[in-house]
């Protein structure tokens, strides 16, 4: 739906199924009821996940002329799609294969370039489109920092592929698309100040001679189709597992001139310990309910001193169980809810990150995204189309008070 002049929606990658017919049949199941409850009468967009075994089953026969059909007769679009995961998601073991292939294979490039077709095929007449996507490579697949860096050097070079064929499209056709870049625990790319000075310190050069060398651009030029065309996921879980400081990031973002192409509102879990061994032991065992085998679930705990100690996972974090001041664990739980018990969610950063944009809006393109429906602990389960309308629903509340 579109509120405050931007684009509201939820990630489809909440749907389990990887086939192109699951993905279609969960749209069809789910989509008109909450756009029922939110957005009857005025068209409602789509947050569309394509594995890349439906971005190929998508184009056969008939099957895009079907769904645009289907649009149509739902007042539906599609504006934005999460080009992250590109193996199954859901029923199986995903941990770090989240990540796989990454930046550095010819697969990754492949994928995110078919799905901008695709979605150039479905966005409206004058509206932009983005798509995210990994933050080039998972961290702890490098046994050493020069390993790290080449592997960047490689996944940068295939990302300007991306930005010379997004060049390509707008010049032909006059459509705005963008990569959204989305940082994460463990990837490459893992907190705004990673992503900003990659950006400055690798993207920008290494593309400015790109684009002299394949457009005979000048630097100036170079740099502006760069930033028009790879920006930021601006992943709220994320940032606030790091205890990153919104409003900062945010504004150093906005003057190197470096955009936000889509903010994904998420929330992770957390809890601060009061230093008594019941109460420390209490919250282990809470955050224990949530140690379940499909999803990484990092964790980042914030020690007395305010120095960070990260676990790859939260199997990790409770076998050590460090003498924390404050844990934030990946699990994305439902945006709409603040306590579970002893654990609370991250719904504060939320909050904060969209009180900021209503007062100064920094992209038009908004996406829930919770996507842990399936591994939930069982008296968090509701109907899924009627979670996905309360999500909505709280951030359409957010944004209009």
């Amino acid at each position: 739906m579109q509120i405050n002049n931007a684009h509201l929606t939820y990630c489809t990658n909440i749907h389990p199924g990887e086939s192109w017919a699951d993905h279609f049949a969960a749209l069809k199941q789910n989509f008109p009821e909450v756009k029922a409850q939110l957005s009857p009468d005025k068209p409602m967009g789509i947050g569309l996940r394509l594995s890349n075994q439906a971005s190929l089953e998508i184009l056969m026969g008939d099957n895009m002329q079907q769904f645009k059909e289907w649009l149509f007769d739902n007042n539906a679009y599609v504006f934005t799609m999460n080009g992250f995961p590109y193996w199954g998601f859901h029923d199986t073991v995903v941990k770090d294969q989240v990540h796989a292939p990454d930046w550095t294979t010819s697969d990754r490039l492949a994928y995110t370039l078919r799905l901008f077709h695709i979605l150039t095929a479905l966005i409206p007449e004058g509206m932009e489109g983005g798509i995210s996507t990994s933050p080039l490579s998972y961290k702890h697949w490098f046994d050493t920092g020069v390993e790290m860096e080449e592997a960047k050097l490689v996944a940068t070079k295939k990302i300007l592929l991306v930005a010379e064929e997004l060049s390509n499209i707008y010049e032909q056709t006059g459509i705005l698309l963008h990569l959204d870049i989305e940082p994460e625990p463990d990837g490459i790319l893992e907190t705004g100040r990673e992503f900003i000075d990659w950006y400055e310190h690798v993207l920008l050069p290494h593309g400015i001679t790109h684009f002299a060398e394949k457009r005979d651009l000048l630097a100036h030029e170079a740099e502006a189709l760069i930033k028009r065309h790879i920006t930021l996921c601006y992943d709220v879980c994320h940032f606030a597992i790091g205890y990153e400081p919104h409003q900062a990031v945010i504004d150093e973002l906005e003057a190197k001139g470096i955009v936000t192409g889509k903010i994904q509102i998420s929330a992770a879990l957390k809890a601060t310990f009061t230093g008594e061994p019941d109460n420390k032991q209490a919250i282990l065992d809470e955050f224990a309910k949530f140690d379940e085998p499909t999803y990484l679930h990092q964790v980042i705990a914030r020690l007395h001193d305010g120095q960070l100690a990260r676990y790859p996972d939260l199997t990790d974090a409770l076998l050590l169980k460090d003498d924390a001041a404050e844990w934030r664990a990946h699990f994305h739980v439902p945006i709409f809810l603040e306590d579970f018990g002893l654990l609370q969610s991250t719904q504060s950063d939320i909050s904060e990150v969209l009180e900021i944009w209503k007062n100064k809006p920094f992209t038009n393109h908004l996406e829930a995204e919770t996507y842990t429906w399936g591994v939930l602990p069982q008296e968090l389960k509701v109907p899924m189309a009627q979670s996905i309308s309360r999500e909505l629903a709280w951030v359409k509340n957010k944004l209009s008070i």
